[in-house]
């Protein structure tokens, strides 16, 4: 499986566990059992999403381009904490909010399955 194919099955799954929660969660031990997939799910795609980067960046240029995708994982961070709140209080309910949260991840899939990551990682290779 290619990496890009395997961080949208990522995506996939991340908007399975937001509409699992919203929909069918209901007692202690499913929690748990939802943040055992929510780790394996989250290492997961952060380990492939940057490998994958990695392999678009020009030799020599690795500092400049880890140091722009830390500044957008950062700057970007306070998104879902905003659409949760604003959903949460807007509606008073948590399950709302949760599913709310699924515009970000169809989002997400959506940009990487346009972006042409083979075009990118074989421009970014020495000439």
């Amino acid at each position: 499986m290619r990496t890009k194919q395997a961080i949208l099955i990522a995506l996939v799954l991340w908007t399975a566990v937001i509409v699992y929660s919203y929909g069918f969660l209901q007692t202690t031990g499913q929690a748990w059992v939802m943040g055992g997939v929510i780790a394996i799910v989250l290492g997961g795609s952060q380990a492939l999403s940057r490998s994958l980067f990695s392999l678009m960046i020009p030799p020599g240029r690795e500092a400049s381009f880890f140091g722009l995708y830390e500044i957008s994982e950062r700057g970007t961070s306070w998104i879902g904490p905003l659409i949760f709140g604003m959903v949460a209080g807007a509606t008073n309910s948590y399950r709302q909010a949760i599913l709310s949260l699924v515009v970000l991840f169809l989002a997400g899939m959506l940009l990487l399955a346009f972006t042409d990551t083979d075009r990118a990682v074989l421009e970014a290779r020495p000439a």
